[in-house]
């Protein structure tokens, strides 16, 4: 908040002011008003592929105006896996926040799943699975292949029974936006939701 109403002190009309953070999108169409009111655009860039995307090239959702998002798109194209793959105008300013919120939903139910099915596999002892073996098959051909599960074999082939990772894991606040937005949309979102519920069960 502080940089943005630095940015909207030192920047001039007809400049452009990018947020490729993971803000609440309310926040930013709040932030793209007051930026506006000067004359400065603002483009909001819901940013995914972590520490990978510097060499796979990242997943951008932006949000923003016409104008100013034309004017990005030289970036956004040299920062995406393609010129026209992994990236996209999805409409104006706060979508792209937005758009990245309920991605990062369905991230949590997606890992949420992956978790349980593998507790089922490894309680089945009578057949002796092989969790990273069972990982890797999945890997190719199957529906329920991902990046997620590419990174779940990872630490399979490194911890077989994944004993070194503590059973902790953290929310940064997009899996419960997103679950407020579907209270406020009257969706039903069990799955992100329970998600979200695991999370909080995993600290207590």
């Amino acid at each position: 908040e502080s940089v943005i109403s630095e940015l909207g002190e030192l920047f001039s009309e007809g400049d452009l002011v990018v947020d490729g953070g993971n803000s609440n999108y309310k926040e930013t169409v709040r932030r793209g008003q007051m930026l506006a009111e000067k004359g400065i655009e603002f483009v909001d860039v819901g940013t995914s592929g972590g520490i990978w995307g510097l060499k796979e090239g990242y997943s951008m959702m932006v949000g923003g105006s016409e104008t100013a998002v034309a004017s990005l798109t030289p970036a956004l194209k040299t920062l995406a896996p393609g010129d026209d793959i992994g990236w996209g105008h999805v409409g104006p300013n706060g979508s792209g926040h937005f758009v990245k919120m309920v991605h990062n939903g369905i991230e949590y139910g997606l890992m949420e799943a992956y978790a349980e099915g593998f507790e089922i596999l490894k309680a089945k002892e009578e057949f002796g699975l092989d969790l990273h073996q069972i990982s890797e098959i999945w890997r190719f051909g199957s529906v329920v292949r991902s990046w997620l599960l590419d990174l779940t074999a990872n630490a399979l082939a490194d911890d077989a029974d994944l004993s070194e990772i503590k059973g902790f894991v953290p929310d940064s606040g997009e899996g419960r936006w997103t679950v407020f937005e579907a209270i406020d949309l009257d969706i039903p979102a069990p799955i992100i939701t329970h998600a979200l519920f695991a999370r909080f069960v995993s600290r207590q």
